[in-house]
């Protein structure tokens, strides 16, 4: 039996899989995989050479690594319209590399988004410096530029900005705070690669841009990463702390020694070759993806209580993740009623919340290096960061109750199964009642 609502499309009233009836999504949906024989054939004529890496940690011309290297590191450039591309190992190592390029150090504040993957913050303790939280923006979950104002004091040296689930953050008002009050500015573009803001790519509009390689984003090397930036300085500060800074300063002839703490990141040939050929994928992968979010999004249309992505005007969307925010006093039922119903239909990838990362036990009990309290306990530094429940409360709100997303990183969605999806969650929608009871 079927009712009809005004958006067109029928309510279903078969018996929930959660209490029993016949489950709408019965076979999983295809796992993502950009991955092709243009990949394979690119490996094997690295390995049919024999280098499979060619960094050396001193200065010497392979301290830049081999020739794939450098070739994919231009051909990213090129691409991104950008003057310097870094390659490293992965997002996380370009996130450290970059914090520690812009001299952050000890004592210092750097501003940065709670709902975020977690290596985002932990890369500015690295370097031994403190997170302080700014709240989101509630409809597109980036940093929201009017609370980072607030955040902001005289321990203050950089923001890093995260472009989450596919769309960047509110980059002009952002980086024209930071010129005001003279911080540099990170941007974590790990789920956004080839999304634009206005003419600009994502990743591309702060002093360094981060991009990630890893096996579930838009184009993939396994594991690895990329930094760009428009500034020689940092570029070059970059490719030290990638590889064994400390060993090369003195013959390269580097005056400026702050973080010149080096590390092994460096991105090997084969990775290399095969971001060459991912590459050259990424324009189509983005645009499929954004086509199934717009599909997807004219389907739910008229479920109410549901609220469907929102893309910020002079954006584009990539849509790492398909994120949607419900109301539950409209709906009469917590978040988790409506996303135990969804998974027991078969809907895949479902997400109940993000990360709030200054909830994690390491911002909570102020442990992170050693069991003494640093950073925050270091006697360089003198602020008073808080990290208690009600800093950022749309974060929270969308934390605890409010947000549900579908990872589209994890799957290559064909209409058939955008509309399975939809259907389920139509499904749901039509027995609110047994729900509610």
């Amino acid at each position: 039996m079927t009712t009809t609502t005004t958006s067109m499309k029928p309510l279903t009233t078969d018996e929930l899989a959660l209490f029993g009836g016949p489950k709408l999504i019965r076979e999983p949906f295809q796992r993502y995989n950009p991955i092709g024989r243009e990949e394979e054939e690119a490996v094997q004529r690295v390995m049919r050479t024999g280098v499979l890496s060619r960094y050396l940690g001193c200065w010497d011309p392979d301290f830049y690594g081999g020739d794939l290297v450098r070739e994919f590191e231009k051909q990213w450039a090129a691409y991104f319209q950008v003057k310097h591309a870094i390659s490293v190992n992965s997002c996380t190592s370009g996130l450290i590399a970059a914090v520690g390029a812009l001299g952050i150090e000890p004592g210092d504040e750097v501003i940065v988004s709670p709902w975020t993957m977690c290596a985002t913050a932990t890369a500015i303790l690295h370097w031994g410096a403190v997170p302080v939280f700014a709240d989101i923006d509630p409809k597109t979950f980036n940093i929201d530029s009017s609370t980072m104002e607030r955040c902001i004091t005289p321990l203050t040296k950089a923001i890093v900005v995260t472009d989450i689930f596919g769309q960047a953050a509110d980059l002009d008002r952002i980086m024209e705070l930071a010129g005001r009050h003279k911080l540099k500015v990170i941007e974590d573009a790990a789920q956004a690669p080839g999304a634009r803001n206005r003419d600009r790519y994502a990743g591309t509009i702060a002093d360094i841009g981060v991009y990630s390689l890893n096996y579930h984003k838009h184009i993939h090397t396994g594991e690895g990463g990329v930094c760009v930036s428009n500034d020689p300085d940092l570029a070059d500060r970059l490719q030290l702390i990638r590889n064994h800074a400390e060993a090369v300063v003195s013959s390269k002839g580097t005056p400026n020694l702050v973080n010149m703490v080096g590390y092994n990141f460096r991105m090997n040939e084969v990775e290399a070759a095969i971001g060459i050929e991912q590459l050259k994928k990424l324009e189509y992968l983005a645009a499929k993806r954004a086509a199934s979010a717009k599909r997807l999004t004219a389907r739910l249309r008229g479920l109410e209580g549901l609220q469907t992505p929102f893309v910020a005007e002079g954006n584009t969307h990539v849509y790492y993740v398909y994120s949607l925010i419900l109301d539950p006093d409209k709906l009469g039922m917590p978040r988790q009623r409506i996303y135990d119903a969804l998974a027991a239909e078969g809907v895949p990838n479902l997400m109940q919340g993000y990360q709030l990362l200054y909830m994690l036990p390491m911002y909570q009990k102020r442990i992170a290096f050693g069991s003494k309290g640093f950073p925050w306990s270091s006697s360089v530094y003198g602020g008073n960061v808080s990290y208690d429940w009600g800093i950022c409360p749309a974060a929270e709100a969308l934390h605890s109750s409010r947000y549900l997303g579908i990872g589209l990183c994890s799957s290559t969605y064909t209409d058939a199964e955008v509309d399975l999806v939809a259907e389920a969650f139509w499904k749901v929608w039509g027995n609110l009642d047994a729900l509610r009871a």
